[in-house]
């Protein structure tokens, strides 16, 4: 079963005091690569994250991102500037000293004062977050993952679909293949005739008949990409990472296609080894998104 590279997951859980939303999309990479956008007092986990997805994935560029809502993870404190609050008093008391004056310092005029209290978010030790975190990762890659697997037969079907049209073209170049020799052996017979008659030196005919059937041969080109074709069918039905295998056989069939074209000296030949050539390059694309 070959896997897309290209897939969405999303999970969330809450309870009392969280709410944790987890989001991730991938997309076709070389390797496995994951980048992860979380809140600050999720850092901590983010090695163990990238494990719970490498688990599932073994390929494709991974964006991983988590929201938090709640009070459950952190603690806030308010600490208040006890000398900063002293002077403040002092210079009330001294006031009033000075100018005959009394006014009344009230703690609602003590909380506008910037810098009097510090308000700071402390994270705590939270055994909960931790697992709720981890248990709504799995899930969200446990759903992009089956997304992956879906895009995946979509992909199997088309490429199946494409090969099919590989082989009837294949066997349409193996059907022209044995005319070859015998068109090219009546174009020279013509082009003698039309020069010297009948006074043309028929055994240098055959020699250059021979030359050009052996150059002109295929069926060892037919054949290694009949096999090549086999090899791709069978890893469509493979386990596991397949896409950079598919890939190379694919680059070894466009081979072969080329040298055909290129020996077969023939119009109908070039015109089915087009046809071939593009069906390659759609199959290229294909498998460029495969795991």
């Amino acid at each position: 079963m070959i896997l897309s590279m290209t897939g969405y997951g999303r999970a969330k859980n809450e309870d009392d005091a969280l709410v944790i939303t987890v989001e991730m999309k991938s997309v076709n990479h070389r390797f496995f690569e994951c980048s992860i956008r979380s809140p600050r007092q999720l850092m901590m986990y983010e090695d163990r994250i990238k494990k719970i997805i490498q688990q599932k994935l073994q390929r494709g560029r991974v964006e991983v991102f988590i929201s938090l809502q709640g009070e459950g993870a952190v603690k806030r404190v308010v600490t208040p500037n006890w000398e900063l609050m002293d002077q403040i008093m002092n210079i009330s008391s001294e006031f009033n000293k000075r100018y005959s004056a009394y006014t009344e310092t009230q703690l609602t005029d003590l909380l506008q004062l910037e810098h009097f209290i510090q308000i700071e978010e402390k994270e705590q030790d939270n055994s909960t977050l931790e697992a709720m975190l981890l248990s709504t990762v799995e899930e969200a890659v446990a759903h992009l993952s089956s997304m992956r697997e879906k895009e995946g037969q979509f992909l199997k079907q088309d490429l199946m679909g494409h090969v099919q049209k590989l082989k009837t073209e294949l066997e349409a170049v193996e059907k022209l293949a044995p005319a070859v020799p015998k068109a090219y052996e009546a174009r020279l017979r013509q082009k003698l005739e039309e020069a010297v008659g009948d006074a043309y030196d028929r055994n240098r005919l055959l020699t250059e008949i021979a030359l050009f059937t052996d150059k002109a041969d295929i069926h060892e080109e037919i054949s290694r990409l009949g096999s090549h074709i086999a090899q791709f069918v069978e890893g469509l039905e493979a386990t596991g990472p397949i896409g950079r295998k598919l890939d190379f056989i694919i680059q070894e069939m466009n081979r072969e296609t080329n040298t055909i074209g290129s020996k077969a000296s023939d119009s109908g030949i070039a015109k089915e080894v087009v046809e071939m050539k593009a069906i390659l390059e759609k199959m290229k694309e294909q498998v460029q998104n495969v795991e």
